[in-house]
């Protein structure tokens, strides 16, 4: 395979302008194109992968699929915080309406190949850069997207529903939506002298 001849010009406008962008600015009612989800995974697993374990596996809810994670995550939250008395309706009804107003939501899950006998922080950063694969694709096509780690996600109940295994991990959520604006959000960061000691 002859080595491909990147644009370093558009590399760094995608890196550099990748944003999240959350529920309050998803358009809502207004479907993206299963083809871009599909084309989102498939960036996703050629994330780099220690051993090429590909420890990555996604669950995508979009149609009716939407209605049935929002009653799971939201009627796990009721049975939980009914049982610890600390129930507040605010936080059901969100967990209940916030993924009715995405177009797609993937659910994060890291699968661990034991036998690859690899540090679980290696499998994560895997996972992590997949995610961030889909990040940059679905900022490409100008969505709005988020990665969050609420509701379920670090619920133990949540795992047998997701098909997890004791030594598996639900690493979140990420929702994808059109954004309900053409404008873009500005983003910001230090300096990167601020956090980089050369040595040489």
């Amino acid at each position: 395979m002859e080595r491909p001849d990147f644009n370093i010009a558009e590399v760094n406008k995608i890196i550099r302008g990748r944003r999240s962008m959350f529920v309050a600015q998803f358009k809502e009612n207004d479907p993206v194109d299963d083809a871009i989800i599909e084309e989102m995974l498939t960036n996703a697993t050629w994330a780099p992968t220690h051993k090429l374990t590909e420890p990555w596996e996604f669950t995508v809810f979009s149609g009716e699929g939407l209605k049935r994670f929002s009653e799971f995550q939201s009627g796990l939250y009721k049975e939980r915080a009914e049982k610890a008395g600390n129930f507040i309706e605010a936080t059901y009804q969100k967990l209940k309406e916030n993924p009715l107003k995405a177009s797609h939501i993937i659910a994060i899950q890291l699968k661990r190949d034991l036998r690859a006998n690899l540090p679980v922080m290696e499998e994560i950063a895997a996972v992590a850069m997949a995610v961030q694969n889909m990040y940059l694709t679905a900022s490409a096509h100008g969505l709005a997207a988020y990665w969050g780690t609420g509701g379920p996600t670090f619920w133990p109940e949540a795992k047998e529903w997701f098909g997890l295994g004791e030594e598996d991990m639900l690493m979140g959520f990420f929702y994808v939506a059109k954004p309900a604006t053409d404008r873009w959000p500005a983003g910001r960061r230090r300096p990167v002298g601020e956090k980089v000691n050369w040595v040489r």
